[in-house]
């Protein structure tokens, strides 16, 4: 009796979007969020506290999405340049790269006659994917995408955004730093705990450092416009 192959799903297939998600997120909430501290520190009413905001939330779901796509753009260059280099190699001299192929499965543990055969036979099917694959490093999985990665930042920050400016919205502006500040670290550490556990990371300590951080990037952010809104002049 034949038996199906059943698909098996890795953390490494998330890695694209997954960092790039959790990084917009994070950065939407703790950016937006000490923002509107700092500026409500600062004795400003309301309506300029959720200006503010929300022209950070813009500027920075724009500044994400720019310095992800032109990050990911690099390493995908990369990625394509050495891709390009490979095939070029393949087509001098096939024999080189075949045992070049045979000796990286050498090296993980595969006998010499073994390793040729594995190289031979990968190499009639596709070449170039073997050699992106195992010498290179570079596959399906994990090949850099720009657009989505640039997408899914600018997506992730702006959603992380709007949870502080809602409670800004929502909240008296006597209460609205305390407010803002409590609720964001809430939205940190289950962010940070989700993130990790959706990337197999130890999830409690992934909490614990980011409402760490949050709560230190609030702090300096509240002492500064609470500085410079009692300076004289």
């Amino acid at each position: 009796m034949a038996h199906r192959h059943r698909p098996e799903f890795h953390m490494t297939e998330r890695l694209g979007w997954l960092r790039a998600a959790v990084l917009g997120a994070n950065d939407g909430i703790l950016s937006t969020a000490s923002l509107l501290i700092g500026v409500a520190s600062a004795n400003v009413g309301q309506g300029g506290v959720l200006l503010a905001g929300l022209s950070g939330m813009v500027a920075g779901a724009m500044s994400m999405a720019a310095g992800e796509y032109v990050s990911v753009s690099s390493q995908a260059d990369s990625e394509h340049a050495d891709i390009a280099r490979e095939k070029m190699e393949l087509e001098q001299d096939r024999d080189s790269e075949l045992r070049e192929l045979a000796g990286i499965y050498i090296q993980r543990g595969l006998s010499k006659p073994l390793a040729l055969e594995v190289a031979q036979q990968l190499m009639e099917h596709d070449a170039l994917g073997a050699h992106a694959r195992d010498e290179l490093g570079i596959s399906p999985a994990t090949s850099a995408r720009p657009v989505q990665a640039a997408l899914a930042s600018a997506a992730s920050f702006a959603s992380g955004a709007a949870l502080p400016m809602l409670v800004a919205f929502l909240t008296p502006r006597a209460a609205l730093g305390w407010a803002v500040g409590l609720t964001s670290l809430i939205c940190l550490a289950l962010l940070g705990f989700t993130g990790a556990k959706a990337g197999g990371a130890r999830p409690i300590k992934a909490a614990v450092r980011v409402v760490f951080w949050g709560a230190l990037a609030m702090a300096v952010t509240a002492g500064v416009g609470t500085l410079f809104g009692t300076y004289p002049g």
